[in-house]
């Protein structure tokens, strides 16, 4: 195997064919669950200011293991035809898992740079997004973003009825309780924070209507909620369910076809 050949295998998760991941990215899964805890740690000013040595070489080492990764990554997407030579590389650079290694990169080499103390935090909090790169070393992450775009048009729809759900029983609320309680129902945007509230259950209790017909509306609307959240539970549950046995099909036959 070449050198591209073995890092394929090493850091693309549909290039290793055994079972789990490969042993470099196992190593790249805990390096990353360790940086995204060090960008979490450094918000606390008073113990970065105890250990500024550690952070430092930590951010380093960070940086340094990071760039090495993308570079690598960079390079072995060419044993796609898809991604070879230069128009393929840049193509691969610019796909989304390739831009957001390059977002929790960044920040690492932004932080040795002099910089305003309030953009400095910023920068390190995109540091969080080094968790985000753990999704690409899990099938079961793969296959989740399979179900869901799988489902988009029937979410899309399902999302459509919940924001008209919201605004019809908002503007109910204005009509009923808006001249008893001005201050929270005294108009449809005042109104549509309790409806959001309502749907989604969560009921902060800040906002609630008091007169008779504000009751009714405020209990149709709880139970409305209660369905709304049910649809697009069932319509992934359904995706989920699909896309697990599809690529549970398709892992026996490969290895029926090997012990064949």
């Amino acid at each position: 195997m070449s050198l591209r050949s073995k890092l394929h295998t090493q850091l693309a998760p549909e290039g290793w064919h055994d079972r789990g991941m490969s042993p470099t990215n196992k190593a790249l899964c805990a390096l990353i669950i360790l940086g995204g805890v060090f960008a979490i740690i450094a918000t606390e000013e008073s113990v970065v200011s105890a250990y500024p040595k550690l952070f430092r070489w930590a951010e380093l080492s960070f940086a340094v293991a990071f760039t090495v990764e993308y570079i690598a990554r960079v390079y072995a997407a060419g044993e796609s035809t898809r991604y070879r030579g230069v128009a393929g590389r840049i193509r691969y650079m610019l796909t989304p898992a390739a831009l957001l290694d390059v977002a929790a990169t960044i920040p690492l080499y932004v932080a040795f740079l002099p910089s305003d103390a309030a953009l400095l935090r910023l920068i390190r909090l995109l540091g969080i997004l080094r968790f985000a790169k753990l999704g690409r070393y899990s099938r079961a992450m793969r296959y989740v973003s399979e179900a869901v775009l799988s489902r988009r048009f029937e979410l899309a729809f399902s999302l459509a009825v919940g924001a008209a759900a919201m605004l019809g029983s908002s503007t109910l609320l204005y009509l009923a309780e808006g001249t008893v309680q001005p201050e929270k129902f005294g108009s449809i945007p005042r109104a549509l924070w309790w409806s959001v509230c309502t749907l989604t259950t969560v009921g902060y209790g800040d906002a609630y209507p008091i007169t008779p017909l504000g009751k009714v509306l405020a209990g149709c609307t709880a139970i409305l909620g209660i369905g709304l959240i049910a649809v697009p539970t069932g319509i992934l549950s359904a995706a989920f369910s699909e896309v697990f046995q599809r690529h549970r099909r398709e892992q026996r036959g490969r290895e029926e076809r090997q012990d064949a």
